[in-house]
C-alpha cells in the first residue's frame, strides 16, 4: 500500500519521464564515481595532451549541465542566468579540440606518390622515341656519306 500512495504523487502521464531521468541520474553518478575514484593526478598523467584537454572540457561541460538542471528545477529560467554564455564558451572550445582530432584523423598527401602519379599521367611514349630518334639523326649527321630515307617510317 504504501507503493500505491508512492505513485499517486504524481500523474501517470509523466511516469516513463521519470524513469529516464532516474535512470540517467544513476548513470552519472556510477561515471562521476568511476571518474572520482583515481586521484586527477594520476588520471591526468596517464592521458596525453589533446586527451587531458578533453577530459578537463567534458568535466566543465558536465558540471555545468547540472548546474542548468539544478536552475531549472529551482524554477529559475537559466536562459537568462550567465551559465548559457559558460556553456556556449566552453562549446566553442570543444568544437576547436574536436577541429584538431578531425585534422589528425584526415588524410594526409604523400608528395611522393602524388609526383610519380604526374609523372605517369603526363608520360607520353612519343616523347621518349623523340628522343632516341633525335639521338640516332645526330649520328646520322655526322656520317655524310650515308645517304639519308625521305620516307616517313611507317607503324
Amino acid at each position: 500500500m504504501a507503493g500505491d500512495s508512492r505513485t499517486e504523487d504524481y500523474p501517470h502521464e509523466i511516469d516513463e519521464q521519470l524513469t529516464g531521468f532516474d535512470s540517467s541520474v544513476s548513470s552519472v553518478n556510477t561515471m562521476l564515481e568511476k571518474l572520482m575514484s583515481m586521484p586527477r593526478n594520476e588520471l591526468l598523467q596517464k592521458l596525453d595532451p589533446l586527451d587531458q584537454a578533453k577530459l578537463d572540457l567534458m568535466s566543465a561541460y558536465t558540471l555545468n549541465s547540472l548546474f542548468w538542471m539544478y536552475l531549472v528545477t529551482q524554477g529559475l529560467n537559466p536562459r537568462e542566468h550567465g551559465i548559457k554564455q559558460e556553456l556556449e564558451r566552453i562549446r566553442t572550445y570543444m568544437n576547436k579540440v574536436k577541429e584538431i582530432t578531425d585534422k589528425k584523423k584526415s588524410a594526409r598527401l604523400n608528395k611522393g606518390a602524388a609526383a610519380r602519379f604526374v609523372r605517369n599521367a603526363l608520360y607520353d611514349p612519343d616523347e621518349r622515341n623523340s628522343g632516341k630518334k633525335a639521338a640516332t639523326k645526330k649520328a646520322a649527321d655526322s656520317k655524310p656519306d650515308t645517304p639519308q630515307s625521305k620516307r616517313p617510317k611507317q607503324s
